[in-house]
């Protein structure tokens, strides 16, 4: 093995330590989705039940996301999956916890609320 300097050998430290941290959290992540998902599945389950539990592996998700854990995409693609299985049972819809214009609330609101911004003139330089 080549030799090291000090800082690459702490930052090598210091990824174990994440590592482990991120097979946590990932793990966490797993055992919730499964569980919502054996929910939406298996034997009939109290409706509130089932919500409760694909409502819980979605905050997980959403949580592994913003910590960088997970990649926001993959998290995105396990939500839309849990939230379509829901669909298939007529439970009411989870709403995305996301910033982007693509959520419900993007949806419900008409474009025509907001009037288009006209850009100011560029003033000239001389």
């Amino acid at each position: 093995m080549a030799k090291r300097t000090a800082s690459a050998k702490k930052q090598a430290r210091s990824g174990v330590r994440r590592a482990a941290r991120n097979r946590g959290v990932r793990s966490e992540v797993k055992t919730l989705v499964v569980k919502a998902r054996k929910s939406l599945v298996g034997p009939p389950v109290a409706e509130s039940e089932r919500f409760a539990l694909t409502l819980e592996a979605v905050r997980a998700l959403d949580r592994a996301a913003s910590k960088g854990v997970l990649h926001r995409n993959n998290a995105a693609r396990r939500k839309a999956r849990l939230t379509k299985q829901m669909a298939k049972l007529a439970i009411a819809p989870v709403a995305p916890a996301g910033k982007g214009k693509k959520g419900a609330a993007a949806a419900a609101a008409p474009a025509a609320t907001k009037p288009a911004a006209s850009k100011p003139a560029a003033s000239k330089k001389k």
